[in-house]
């Protein structure tokens, strides 16, 4: 039995609470965070506290809050037996210095609150300062994931990169595209098999195979007729930057 103490209550945190809660070979000991409103989601399961000097012992502690807070946060383990990991993609393992057992859990997902997620399809990339504790880590990680990886502070922060322009860029085109149908009463759901389909090609072709379009095609004709229906001025750069950016690349 690993017995663990979750720091930080938002997404993340809650997340990684519930998939470890559903094992039988986790116990978790405490949940910590600053916000007694929020902690009290867990105070019915699990003891929580406001008290960052009333830390239980335990054998893993994870630091799930947001990259400005790690370092603050881990300050107050300093001194605690068990091995000290934070969840974030952009901080470095050093983060954690002075702490001599120190590592990173970062699961590679998006998190929103409410919305369940298969963490078995979760990959979870791990680092630790100590080889013992990499397969703590490891043996941790599998209990809630199908997919676990080693990797290094530098190749976290690349993935962390390349997940914001997957994910956040994505999704704020979505939401470009979600106003540009209100704006002429036209119901955004008609474009969700286009993105469900546009998702699960590249699950079987790599991007560059998949690209298609009038700036794949090389359609100019099309590309201005678009940008004279675009009326918002950051919308139509937008647009440009992206198209010319699809154009260079299959020159």
């Amino acid at each position: 039995m690993i017995s663990i103490v979750i720091l930080g209550t938002g997404n993340v945190a809650k997340h990684l609470y519930d998939s470890f809660s559903a094992t039988n070979q986790v116990k978790i000991l405490q949940v910590v965070g600053r916000s007694e409103e929020k902690l009290l989601v867990y105070s019915k399961q699990t003891e929580v506290t406001l008290d960052y000097g009333n830390i239980k012992e335990a054998d893993v502690y994870l630091i799930a809050v947001s990259d400005g807070a790690v370092k603050e946060v881990s300050q107050n383990l300093i001194g605690k037996k068990g091995l000290v990991v934070h969840t974030s993609g952009n901080c470095a393992l050093d983060m954690l210095s002075p702490i001599q057992r120190k590592g990173v859990f970062y699961p590679l997902q998006s998190f929103t609150k409410n919305k369940k997620v298969d963490f078995k399809e979760i990959p979870i990339c791990l680092e630790a300062a100590q080889k013992e504790d990499e397969i703590i880590l490891e043996h941790l990680a599998h209990l809630i994931s199908e997919k676990v990886f080693n990797i290094s502070s530098e190749q976290r922060k690349i993935i962390h990169l390349a997940a914001v322009f997957v994910n956040n860029f994505t999704n704020h085109l979505y939401q470009i595209g979600n106003e540009i149908c209100n704006d002429h009463n036209i119901p955004f759901e008609l474009l969700h098999p286009l993105i469900k389909e546009t998702a699960h090609k590249i699950s079987v072709l790599n991007p560059h195979e998949a690209q298609t379009g009038p700036a794949r095609r090389g359609d100019q004709v099309t590309i201005n007729n678009h940008l004279r229906l675009l009326e918002n001025k950051t919308y139509k750069e937008i647009y440009s930057l992206l198209s010319n950016s699809i154009k260079k690349n299959y020159e």
